[in-house]
């Protein structure tokens, strides 16, 4: 990594390491009811919301009873947004006067937006309008976002109380999370990004002649503010279709940077929120040590395979004299204004946290660098994760962790006081496989049925990958692409819209159950026999536990798609 490269990390580094600290004290004392100065502002509004939805703010939620109002609430939500899709024609704001989505399609982008996946198989500009945008989409990037908070906050409270029965109420938190953490730190990152240059208008597109004198339409609408929540709420759902290589989406090196900050920043908080929350911060650092070395491992590992660059280049004398003039690496596919180290870390970045944006085209990465993305999604939001997601995901192989050193002592896990029995085994596992089921299963069946291969653009491992990928971005509630995959047909648009939803409310009940489970419990006190969860031995058991759970489970896909095809890419070509 050169100089230049490195000093771009390292600010990028630093930024966020400065704002997720008071952050994290900040989430702290939101959901644990202490003064915060924005009550002043919101606090009016909050009140009256509970008086109007009829909101018992004293009474607390038992886990089925809290599932069951996240599910009515993301129901309705759900039903509301396809409804408003599928007659955006009849609706204001619609300046191209663009028509209503097929069913299909419909549903698809609404399970999409009510899971904080934003997988998008249909070009933004060209086929919704500016109230779908507003109203449709915008609004459930904020309360998706708040659902995966609203069940992070829950899985914490059942970690901290004691023989106990409920785990809050979730009207209430999802109200706090949408009114005091998401909605101001999207009107203040939405504002940088107006003068940046990202529009926010409600302007027709404008029809311009270009000096070849070829007319082009040039898209406009109210993008900041969705570009804001998108990227704070690791939603990742772009206005325009090519999303952050957009210039209207991402129009500078600044608000680039902003952009990869905002992506991280929220799952990063929570692990700081959860350490302090717990009573004790070493917890939250051990989590926050095994999140970065996978990070950092994974980033200059795709950062490594971008910037070596193609080595078909070098095949024959002509090419390698290009390869000396131009050893800037693999630049197809990227932004000449961000460069590869930009690229590889949004890339990194984003499925790190499932937040599914993009400033680069992931199918045109090398093999090994598309394997980064790819491998990252497959290990289930754990590397931060998506916002709540990310905590409670990385919970699961926590006590999957303790449970197997609970083995190699002999004795009961425990994880900061509460035995892990089980129940809680079993609902870990029952989450843990729902990933590969539906990536390996529903996956390998697109590779059967005819109608499915017609999505598939390219043949041999490349093809493989975009299919692996695609289920997976689904499973993992990621909602990036390996461009090139046609998903908007019938059977993709149902069969990738379903894994969505096994992907998102498939884990969110197990997690709330083992919550409900864990609430009841009594805190064990920590013996000579405990097995500390805060030390190196546990954060490299930890790390290594995610590690070979993706490796072991995906690795024959990863064989015959990517590592198959960086095989064959190495080979020089035959001379003619």
């Amino acid at each position: 990594m050169n100089t230049h490269d490195l000093s771009q990390f390292i600010v990028f580094a630093a930024l966020v390491s400065v704002l997720a600290v008071p952050l994290g004290h900040y989430l702290m004392r939101v959901f644990t009811g202490q003064p915060i100065w924005l009550e002043r502002v919101f606090g009016p509004l909050e009140r009256l919301i509970y008086r109007l939805a009829d909101v018992k703010v004293e009474e607390e939620h038992y886990w089925l009873n809290y599932a069951a109002a996240l599910l009515i609430f993301n129901a309705l939500g759900a039903g509301l947004l396809f409804l408003l899709l599928s007659y955006q024609n009849y609706l204001p704001w619609n300046p191209q006067q663009l028509p209503g989505l097929a069913p299909d399609l419909a549903f698809n982008v609404t399970v999409s937006f009510i899971t904080n996946t934003n997988w998008q198989s249909y070009s933004g500009e060209t086929t919704l309008s500016y109230f779908s945008q507003m109203v449709g989409l915008t609004v459930q990037n904020f309360l998706s976002a708040a659902t995966g908070l609203a069940v992070a906050i829950a899985l914490i409270r059942a970690l901290t109380r004691r023989e106990q029965h409920t785990l809050g109420n979730f009207y209430v938190d999802m109200t706090r999370t949408t009114l005091y953490v998401l909605l101001p730190i999207a009107f203040v990152v939405a504002l940088v990004l107006i003068q940046q240059g990202v529009p926010e208008n409600m302007h027709a597109y404008v029809t311009a002649t270009t000096l070849e004198h070829a007319t082009q339409t040039i898209p406009e609408g109210p993008v900041a503010s969705q570009i804001a929540i998108k990227q704070i709420g690791t939603n990742g759902g772009g206005f325009f279709n090519a999303n952050s290589a957009h210039p209207y989406e991402n129009p500078t090196p600044l608000s680039n940077l902003i952009e990869m900050i905002c992506i991280v920043l929220l799952p990063a908080a929570l692990v700081i929120s959860f350490g302090k929350m717990v009573g004790d911060r070493r917890q939250g650092r051990a989590l926050m040590v095994s999140m970065t070395v996978l990070f950092l491992g994974s980033f200059l590992f795709c950062y490594l395979a971008e910037a070596h660059g193609n080595p078909a280049f070098t095949a024959f004398g002509v090419d390698q004299t290009i390869s000396k003039q131009n050893p800037g690496g693999n630049m197809e596919g990227k932004e000449v204004r961000f460069g590869i180290l930009n690229s590889t870390l949004w890339a990194t970045l984003t499925t790190a946290t499932s937040n599914g944006s993009v400033n680069a085209m992931h199918d045109s990465f090398t093999p090994l660098g598309g394997l980064v993305p790819l491998f990252n999604i497959l290990l289930g939001e754990v590397i931060y994760g998506g916002v709540g997601c990310g905590l409670y995901g990385i919970l699961i192989y926590v006590m999957i962790t303790v449970f197997i050193a609970g083995l190699m002592v002999g004795r009961t896990p425990e994880y900061l006081g509460k035995k892990i029995e089980a129940r809680e085994i079993k609902l870990a596992v029952l989450a843990m496989m729902l990933y590969p089921t539906c990536i390996l299963g529903l996956g390998v069946a697109s590779l059967l049925i005819p109608e499915a291969l017609k999505s598939i653009s390219n043949a041999g491992p490349h093809g493989l990958t975009q299919v692996i990928y695609t289920y997976a971005s689904a499973a993992g509630n990621n909602g990036s692409a390996f461009a090139g995959f046609n998903a908007n047909t019938f059977y993709q648009n149902i069969v990738i819209g379903i894994v969505i939803l096994i992907g998102r409310f498939g884990i969110i009940l197990p997690v709330l159950a083992i919550a409900g489970s864990l609430v009841t419990k009594k805190i064990t006190p920590i013996s000579n026999g405990t097995f500390p969860t805060h030390g190196p031995m546990f954060i490299i058991l930890l790390t290594s536990i995610i590690i070979l759970f993706g490796g072991l489970t995906y690795f024959p896909a990863l064989a015959l798609g990517p590592i198959a095809e960086q095989f064959s890419f190495s080979q020089p070509p035959t001379q003619p």
